[in-house]
């Protein structure tokens, strides 16, 4: 490619962009309380929901540092742009560090081409903005355009999230464990987006999992009235079966004109717990 992408590891992405692109990831960190690892490269799923089950404890995630960045953008030919793809930064400190190495860079070099994108959103999000550079990369747009462009996306990506368990955000603080006992004893289930200013909201609150899923799936008009030239882009903690059936109610509904699905990586499972879904589109 004339252009070359990059994200983080708060991005989750489809097998069939992997394949038909060369993107680099600089991972994000993992701190459990005996050992420090590279999701994704050193903690992959399997070995995470094991290491979870051992110790009953959730990680601490750490943003990539500047050095990770700077190191991840000197691998790429000088003369070859790069658009970085960043976890939101509400939601990290990785954009930051992503832009810090970006202007060390431009110190060194100043006539290469840097631009990182806060794209406000994670995980599916992430993916959904990663097709849409490649495409125009495909049509032969220029780099000036193609940011000018995904700034303008990331205003228009919609991701919303529905959790089937709040375990994960008891284990991790985020809710006390009255409350979260209190939930699961109501079948409440938590539904939540990524909100204007790049951070995890809680839109609404519902009882049992037939009516989250059917209010999960019916949210997706009041972001869209079209959907024909649109990509949907879903992830799963490791919840084949659940993302499957939800994404079948979604195709029978909306006729996307692609549909992808992935798990999520061990980043965002940290957060969402087993079951959780999301899903990123374009709104109109």
């Amino acid at each position: 490619m004339t252009i070359q992408l990059m994200t983080d590891g708060g991005a989750d992405i489809p097998k069939e962009l992997l394949a038909a692109t060369d993107i680099n990831v600089i991972p994000l960190y993992l701190n459990f309380k005996d050992q420090q690892y590279k999701s994704g490269v050193e903690l992959d799923l399997e070995k995470f929901y094991k290491k979870i089950e051992e110790t009953k404890e959730l990680p601490r995630s750490a943003a990539p540092s500047p050095n990770d960045f700077y190191e991840g953008y000197k691998q790429v030919e000088a003369d070859k742009p790069i658009i970085m793809i960043s976890l939101s930064g509400g939601l990290s400190s990785t954009y930051e560090n992503a832009v810090a190495a970006r202007d060390m860079i431009l110190e060194e070099e100043p006539h290469r081409k840097i631009e990182v994108i806060n794209t406000k959103t994670a995980s599916c999000g992430q993916a959904l903005l990663l097709f849409e550079a490649y495409e125009m990369i495909q049509k032969g747009n220029s780099f000036e355009k193609i940011v000018e462009h995904l700034h303008h996306m990331v205003k228009q990506t919609a991701t919303l999230f529905v959790l089937q368990t709040l375990e994960n955000l008891v284990l991790g603080g985020r809710i006390d464990k009255l409350k979260g006992t209190l939930a699961k004893t109501l079948n409440i289930k938590l539904l939540m987006k990524a909100s204007e200013e790049g951070t995890i909201e809680v839109t609404e609150k519902v009882r049992g999992e037939k009516k989250s899923i059917r209010r999960f799936v019916d949210q997706l008009g009041e972001y869209a009235k079209t959907f024909e030239d649109k990509v949907l882009v879903m992830t799963h903690c490791n919840a084949k079966e659940r993302a499957k059936s939800v994404l079948a109610e979604i195709k029978a509904k909306y006729n996307f004109k692609e549909t992808y699905v992935t798990e999520t990586g061990p980043l965002i499972s940290t957060y969402g717990g087993e079951g959780a879904l999301v899903i990123s589109f374009f709104k109109d």
